[in-house]
């Protein structure tokens, strides 16, 4: 008889029962509404981790955030878009003229209603100098990070540069986010989702905490993972994000509300962060 492959969770060392959720934090570094939502997310919350944008200008705050607090799990939310509502206020952390295919008509980073745009005439050599130098401005400041993911891209919306942060992730010691079918196969046999991914931008806005409270409830066996944006909504983020500061105040009212901490209890769910996938990344480090 065919033996069936282990769950994610099992080969982190959970019970062939039990139920695990990633509770990430995604856009850390965005603005101070955002960090500051994060941070209470983590430390008052069900959040058990996050992910740092390096472009943006609240990055060296987010940063700071994260020496004062080496116990939280974070990743590099590698970014090649910018929200509309910021152009002009990040950029790429390489030098420009060494990242050009990877910037609009006006040398700026492409809106994620442009995406496909980049995908199509991004260089990889200009996608792996920006996405190392997004790396090493972290490593630079002295932090250790556990994982990679993308920004507004699913498994880095092409082939090869799933295929060089995979390589990039080796390199460092990292693990990766991957939700996409084709990408969880790649990696085949390294923790990775055992469900669909949630990404909390596509949770409708009515009985929102609803919703979550269901989803808790009925957390299937394995490993889940929910990518949340938490934020205050304060004057800054309606100004950046006129309609999306919504999405991110409702995820920061449910995730830090004594609801969600009693229902994770109750319901004996185990929320980790990437620190233990990292490790069983970096031990099963051969597949590249």
């Amino acid at each position: 008889m065919t033996e069936l492959p282990l769950l994610a969770s099992e080969l982190l060392g959970f019970t062939a029962d039990a139920r695990v959720l990633v509770v990430n934090c995604d856009d850390f570094g965005m603005h101070h509404g955002i960090n500051a939502a994060v941070v209470q997310a983590i430390e008052s919350g069900i959040a058990g981790s996050c992910s740092l944008m390096v472009p943006c200008p609240g990055a060296g705050e987010a940063m700071r955030l994260l020496r004062e607090r080496p116990d939280v799990a974070f990743g590099v939310h590698l970014a090649l878009v910018c929200e509309a509502g910021v152009r002009g206020g990040w950029g790429p952390v390489a030098t420009k003229a060494d990242v050009a295919s990877l910037l609009d008509e006006e040398g700026e980073l492409y809106v994620p209603g442009r995406s496909a745009e980049l995908i199509e005439r991004a260089r990889i050599e200009d996608v792996e100098a920006e996405f190392r130098a997004q790396i090493e401005a972290v490593v630079d400041a002295g932090l250790e990070l556990a994982h990679l993911d993308w920004h507004c891209l699913l498994d880095g919306g092409r082939g090869d540069i799933f295929e060089l942060t995979l390589a990039l992730a080796a390199e460092y010691g990292l693990a990766v986010r991957v939700w996409g079918e084709a990408g969880r196969r790649r990696v085949r046999g390294l923790p990775v989702v055992d469900h669909e991914f949630l990404d909390s931008f596509s949770l409708s806005l009515d009985g929102k905490a609803e919703r979550y409270a269901r989803l808790l409830r009925e957390l299937p066996v394995g490993l889940s993972e929910w990518a949340v944006h938490p934020g205050l909504g304060d004057a800054e983020s309606r100004a950046v994000e006129p309609e999306g500061w919504r999405v991110r105040r409702s995820d920061y009212e449910f995730l830090v509300s004594a609801e969600a901490r009693e229902l994770v209890r109750a319901e004996g769910i185990f929320v980790i962060d990437y620190l233990g996938l990292r490790e069983k990344w970096r031990a099963g480090g051969r597949w590249v």
